[in-house]
């Protein structure tokens, strides 16, 4: 059996990585205990839980967040924010094979260059964006978005242009690109799943809205927007409304169109990266206070609903490590913990679906956006989406400073649970005992800055030919388990005797 107390690798206790502030140490808590059997389902989420966005820029081409590893290295780093980009190619071979293991899937294709991009009257496309609008969807660039929604298994999830060009002269919304949105996607095979009328209306000046817009011309153009796709697409899910503010202005949008949503719909950054003048550092990325971020977003989210939208069901649509494209670590192991606590949270609150920002672009992508191979976060994906089914149990253990406990019936094994045990503390080892056998999957990184992520200590990385590697748990018997600081591990437990879990 594999000794998981060393964890992380050959750590050497006096030793203080200064690039992250990981600190390694040997005390011990007390430890816990789990009962497989008894663990009550508290909710049921969507199939396609996981799942994540494309930016619309990335599929037309234009200026997105630059990376930091692109910009001048002496530069300040809110200095270049955005950088010209040329249209993702979605066919290429290994984004598609490592998109399709992430399956199933939501595909967004959304973002605030979303909110002014025109869709392509032809085969040939305007030089330049009309009057109204900055950017030019082209119906190749569509068709392409749909033959990679087909490929990966991921419905689309999108929103519309609302800037001036789709404006008339009293400034109220027409439907027309819409109209024509919707044409494209049905003469390309496609199929819109799920939209939102635009990105983040508490951000109107910045997402391309009329000047003044406020949440009674925001609803009033809602209701425009319903009554089309009701007409002309009722197979839409409506998603609304797609703020990511947690103040008076998402809640008065809230307001303007509860009545008029399938599906609550909200964004979610627990802060500005530093190309926005954020002030994280990796030090706070582990604390519970920046875990707990998230949770507190729903929360707000979960009682506007239960007041003005009772029963329906809830998505956060746009979600990462910060907005502005994620500050330099959220590349790396540091920011693994925020993206599977935030999954094992927001799957106990019961939210349905959860789509990060983004695939592969920026820093705070899973896939490397130049190379599109795997950074941790990706490998964290993985394992959730092969380990953790959709029935959501209650593992009961309360959270507690440094140490979370989530559980799910385990996917794809009948009579099976899978755990996710989070040790975000930098120098406490946790123990659980488990009166039962498991297979353990450990995530952990000897110099978490680098972008290198180990399970159970071999580091993880693409094979021959883009070949995703087996990911194989190892045996741990019943008993106690000790779980180093600053590690995530997935156990999975086979006839586990919950009757939840048939």
């Amino acid at each position: 059996m594999r000794d998981y107390s060393a964890y992380p690798l050959r750590c050497l206790a006096s030793i203080v990585c200064a690039a992250t502030a990981f600190v390694c140490t040997t005390a011990t808590a007390a430890e816990l205990r789990l009962d497989a059997a008894t663990m009550p389902r508290v909710a049921t989420i969507d199939p396609r839980f996981q799942s994540y966005n494309i930016e619309m820029v990335e599929v037309t081409g234009g200026r997105f967040w630059k990376p930091y590893a692109a910009a001048r290295t002496r530069s300040r780093p809110d200095a270049e924010r955005f950088a010209a980009r040329t249209p993702i190619d979605l066919h290429d071979a290994r984004l598609r094979n490592l998109a399709a293991a992430l399956s199933p899937a939501y595909l967004r294709i959304s973002g605030t260059w979303a909110n002014s991009t025109f869709v392509a009257e032809s085969e040939t496309p305007p030089s330049a964006p009309p009057a109204g609008f900055n950017g030019v969807l082209t119906r190749q660039q569509w068709r392409d978005a749909i033959d990679f929604s087909h490929a990966v298994d991921a419905p689309i999830v999108t929103s519309f242009a609302i800037s001036a060009g789709t404006r008339d002269a009293a400034g109220r919304w027409l439907p027309e690109q819409a109209r024509r949105f919707l044409d494209v996607t049905r003469s390309a095979g496609g199929h819109i799943a799920a939209a939102e009328f635009m990105n983040e209306p508490d951000l109107p000046a910045i997402g391309g809205a009329p000047e003044g817009y406020d949440a009674a011309a925001y609803g009033r153009d809602f209701a425009a927007f319903r009554a089309f796709m009701k007409d002309t697409a009722p197979d839409v899910t409506i998603l609304g409304p797609g703020t990511i503010g947690t103040g008076a202005d998402a809640q008065a949008l809230f307001a303007a169109t509860a009545v008029g949503i399938d599906t609550v719909s909200y964004h979610h950054y627990g802060a500005l990266s530093a190309r926005c003048a954020g002030d994280r550092t990796p030090k706070r990325a582990l604390s519970d206070e920046w875990l707990a971020r998230s949770g507190k977003t729903f929360a707000f989210y979960q009682a506007l609903r239960d007041q003005l939208a009772p029963d329906k069901p809830i998505w956060l649509t746009e979600t990462a490590e910060t907005a502005c494209g994620g500050n330099r670590w959220a590349a790396t192991f540091i920011d693994t913990f925020r993206y599977l606590d935030q999954l094992g949270r927001l799957a106990k609150a019961g939210v349905q679906v959860v789509m990060h920002n983004t695939l592969a672009a920026s820093d705070y992508g899973l896939l490397d956006e130049q190379t599109h191979l795997p950074r941790p976060n990706y490998w964290a994906a993985l394992l959730w989406r092969r380990l953790m089914g959709t029935t959501v149990l209650n593992a009961g253990i309360a959270d507690r400073h440094g140490f979370h406990v989530y559980a799910h019936c385990a996917r794809d094994m009948p009579g099976g649970i899978a755990l996710l045990v989070i040790n975000n503390d930098r120098r406490i080892r946790r123990k659980l005992t488990l009166p039962a056998g498991s297979q353990r999957y450990t995530l952990a990184s000897a110099t978490p800055a680098d972008g290198n992520v180990q399970l159970n200590g071999a580091t993880l990385l693409l094979g021959t030919a883009d070949r995703i590697p087996a990911l194989h748990g190892d045996a741990t018997a019943p008993g106690t388990m000790v779980f180093a600081p600053r590690t995530i591990t997935f156990l999975t437990v086979a006839d586990a005797g919950n009757t939840n879990c048939p």
